[in-house]
Order: structure tokens, then C-alpha cells, then sequence
């Protein structure tokens, strides 16, 4: 078992309030220039006479790599502590960024806006900073701080798209990558407001690494069952950030409706990320998630079903929004109430490689079924017989937390 005193190690500026604004700073700028890609779709197939597939296909390999990293970014950061983790990622992902405007086949599409990007995301995504900012907080607090750094990528969302679809109409879309890339470097100086130490006050910690809390939460049923539910949630978030710009496209309406649409969805859930928090503090983790999917499923029924105006684009995006990353609070605050928040980072890793696996395949299969039938229709139908899924997925999961959590 390891040392619980770490009040040495954390500096005297570092307050509760330097280290979440920190953290919060980081989910914005990273969640919202990852958000930002879909707008590129039209512009840059355009340009380069590809299809949509070959675009999605880079989109795809962005949201696996991202998956793929983050257990070992979660890996890293509980035992070296999120700073350098978060601040070298923050490089490789401008660099994979200002790579994008440098492209020639799809190839190299791939391997910079998928592959370089995708593992930059990794390593600054928001678990880690939120892992780090639970450190300094009640174990009252948690799924509510969870909440808040949702939200601020939400924020992001909201910031992040309609400046850049202006940079792209006013200069380009090369000039709009560029933009980014040099915010996303702002990520790298905001690293150092967060605890450098990995250990937890107050937390029966029986693993010596991370190895150990591995073993023990795939031996529970519950986290096998999350983790599988939030499969379900890639594949909706990411198949409508890539794909729902160009669909509003393909409806005739200007090309800012889709920018706003997903700028709404970042908007509303700021309030749904919140409202999830809240709900997670005082009720059941598992039927608030069992909920979020199936009312999903009925907005993505609705929609299909629905004539395709510029109101029920904006109507649907802002529904949308308020279940969108709502997931996140009570899927991250199943995962500390359960096992802890030691090894947090790294179990949540695990849970989030599952969503982007989901994100793969959406992202993916989207663009293959549209280039293939000429209609995204498939794809809603998709949406909604898996969020019924996942909403009956979540029901069994058990919500006591493991043994040593309650003899600590």
C-alpha cells in the first residue's frame, strides 16, 4: 500500500481554484479544437476531389488513436502525474494540426489529422485533467467537478465552432488550422496548474500499480458493462460532430446552420453536463445513464422523422446537446465511486477506448454508408436501436464500491 499524505507536494498557489479553472481551461481548448474537425469535411474533399470516406476514414483513425492512447496517457499521468503528460501532448497535437494544412494525398491526411492528432487528444484529454482536479476536492464534490470540466469542453464546442467555420469562409481552411494549432499550444503552460502527484489523501489504496486496479476492475461485471454502453456513446457524439455539418449541406442550407447546429449542441450541454453532475451527486449513477441513451434514441427517431428545416436542425442540435456528453459525469463518477480515484485515470482510459471505438466505427461507417447509398438514413436508424441498447446495458451494473473502498 502507498503513502496518502501528499500535502507537501502541491504547491502553495495551487488552490482548489487555481487547479480547476486550470483543468477547465485544458478540457476547452482541447475538447473544443477536437470538435472544430468536421467543419473541414467540405472544404478539404472539395479541394482535393476526395470522396467523404477518405475524410472520415482520417476522422475514424483520430477517434481510435485517441482511444488507443488514453490508457497509457491514464497510465502515465497516476504514476508520473498529469503535467508532462498533458504538456507533450499538447506539442504532438499542434503539430499534428498545423500537419494537416501541409497534405497532398490522403495518406498523409491520415497520418497527421488521425493519427498525430488523434494521439495528441489523448494526452491532453479532459479525463486527465479531471483525475487531477478530484485530487483537491470531497469525495461529495467529485461527480460535480466531473460535471464542470465536461461542461467547459462544452464551452469549447460553442467558442470553437463558429470562429472557425469564419476563419474558413474568410481565409481558408489552412489559415483556420493554423488558428488552432497555436491555441492548443496555450494547453501546455496551463498543465502546470495542475498537482504534479499522483497519490490520493484519504483512499485505501491496496494496488502498488496500476496493473493491479486493471485486474480488479475487469473482474467486475459493472465495469465490463459501462464499458461496453459507452461504446454507444462514440459512435452518436462522434458520427454527428464529423457528419452533421455536410448533412445540413446536403439539405441546401447554408453551410453556417451547421456550424451553429453544432455549436447549439456545445451550448446545451453545458447545461446537460451540469444537470448530469448534479443528478449523479444525489441518485443512481446507472439509471441517470440508462435514461441519457434512451431518450436519445427517441430525439434521433423524432429527427428522422421530421421535415429538415433550419428550425429542426437548430431544435434537434439544442435536444442534442442537453444529452450529449452528459454520459461523461455518471460514466467517470461510476468509476471513482466504485474503484477510487488513484488509478482513475487509467481505468477511465480503459471505459473512454470503448467510446472511441464506438467513435471509429461512426465516423467511419458513416461516411461509407452515405458514399454507398447516398443517404445518411441508415446511420439514424443505427443511432436509435443502439441507444435503446444501452439504455437496457446499464440497468444490472452495481453501484456499491469495491470492498477495500469501504474498509478505508
Amino acid at each position: 500500500m502507498e503513502s496518502t499524505d501528499y500535502r507537501l507536494t502541491i504547491r502553495p498557489w495551487q488552490t482548489p481554484l487555481v487547479v480547476l479553472l486550470g483543468g477547465c481551461l485544458i478540457s476547452l481548448i482541447g475538447f473544443g479544437a477536437r470538435s472544430s474537425y468536421g467543419l473541414y469535411l467540405g472544404p478539404i474533399t472539395e479541394e482535393f476531389g476526395w470522396s467523404r470516406e477518405n475524410y472520415a476514414l482520417a476522422m475514424a483513425l483520430q477517434n481510435l488513436f485517441w482511444g488507443l492512447c488514453l490508457p497509457l496517457a491514464g497510465m502515465l499521468a497516476d504514476r508520473f502525474g498529469p503535467v508532462w503528460v498533458i504538456g507533450i501532448g499538447a506539442l504532438v497535437y499542434a503539430a499534428g494540426t498545423l500537419g494537416v494544412t501541409l497534405i497532398d494525398t490522403t495518406l498523409t491526411l491520415h497520418l497527421t489529422g488521425g493519427v498525430l492528432v488523434g494521439t495528441g487528444v489523448a494526452f491532453t484529454a479532459f479525463s486527465l485533467a479531471t483525475a487531477a482536479m478530484l485530487r483537491v476536492v470531497g469525495m461529495e464534490r467529485r461527480t460535480f467537478v466531473i460535471g464542470l470540466c465536461t461542461a467547459a469542453g462544452s464551452v469549447g464546442q460553442v467558442l470553437y465552432s463558429p470562429i472557425t467555420q469564419g476563419m474558413i469562409s474568410g481565409y481558408g481552411w489552412p489559415i483556420a488550422l493554423i488558428v488552432t494549432a497555436v491555441s492548443v499550444c496555450l494547453i501546455l503552460p496551463l498543465a502546470f496548474t495542475l498537482p504534479s502527484d499522483p497519490r490520493v489523501r484519504n483512499e485505501n489504496v491496496v494496488h502498488s500499480d496500476s496493473s493491479g486496479a486493471i485486474r480488479e476492475a475487469f473482474s467486475n461485471r459493472g465495469f465490463l458493462l459501462l464499458t461496453a454502453g459507452f461504446f454507444v456513446c462514440g459512435f452518436h457524439v462522434a458520427f454527428i460532430t464529423v457528419h452533421l455539418p455536410i448533412y445540413v449541406a446536403d439539405l441546401n442550407l447554408a453551410p453556417m446552420v451547421g456550424a451553429v447546429a453544432i455549436s447549439l449542441i456545445g451550448i446545451f450541454n453545458i447545461l446537460g453536463s451540469l444537470l448530469s453532475g448534479a443528478f449523479g451527486q444525489r441518485y443512481s449513477k446507472k439509471l441517470g445513464l440508462s435514461g441519457i441513451y434512451a431518450l436519445r434514441a427517441l430525439v434521433l427517431a423524432i429527427f428522422l422523422l421530421s421535415p429538415k428545416t433550419t428550425e429542426v436542425i437548430y431544435v434537434f442540435a439544442a435536444t442534442m446537446g442537453i444529452l450529449w456528453l452528459s454520459t461523461v459525469p455518471l460514466t467517470a463518477g461510476l468509476v471513482a465511486q466504485v474503484f477510487g480515484i488513484r488509478y482513475m485515470a487509467t481505468l477511465y482510459g480503459f471505459v473512454f477506448l470503448s467510446h472511441q471505438i464506438g467513435s471509429f466505427i461512426g465516423v467511419w461507417l458513416g461516411g461509407f454508408i452515405h458514399d454507398t447509398t447516398g443517404s445518411y438514413d441508415l446511420m439514424w436508424q443505427a443511432g436509435i436501436l443502439m441507444g435503446l441498447i444501452a439504455a437496457v446495458i446499464h440497468l444490472p451494473i452495481d453501484e456499491t464500491p469495491v470492498p477495500r473502498l469501504q474498509e478505508a
